[in-house]
């Protein structure tokens, strides 16, 4: 009969489980890498649908309920905020 205290085989067992899913963590986010962007593949991203401000009205819109949220004018671009100090 082998005496252990459960305390702590439990707590090595703990530490043991963390180690293992911080390097399945860390091997995950290494494996991705950085890939460049093929030749071939740029017209794609170069297309106007993948522009930011393509929709002005969109983009009008979204700014107006960002400000609106905020309780600030302008809050992308210039100092200050709804408090009236700027």
């Amino acid at each position: 009969m082998a005496l252990t205290n459960p305390k702590i085989t439990s707590r090595s067992s703990t530490l043991q489980h963390a180690l293992l899913w911080s390097w399945v963590v860390l091997a995950m986010v290494g494996s991705g890498g950085c890939k460049g962007v093929e030749p071939w593949q740029r017209e794609n991203l170069a297309s106007y649908g993948m522009r930011p401000d393509r929709d002005p009205l969109a983009r009008h819109l979204q700014e107006h309920m960002w400000f609106s949220r905020e309780a600030a004018n302008g809050g992308g671009r210039v100092g200050g905020g709804g408090c009236g100090c700027n």
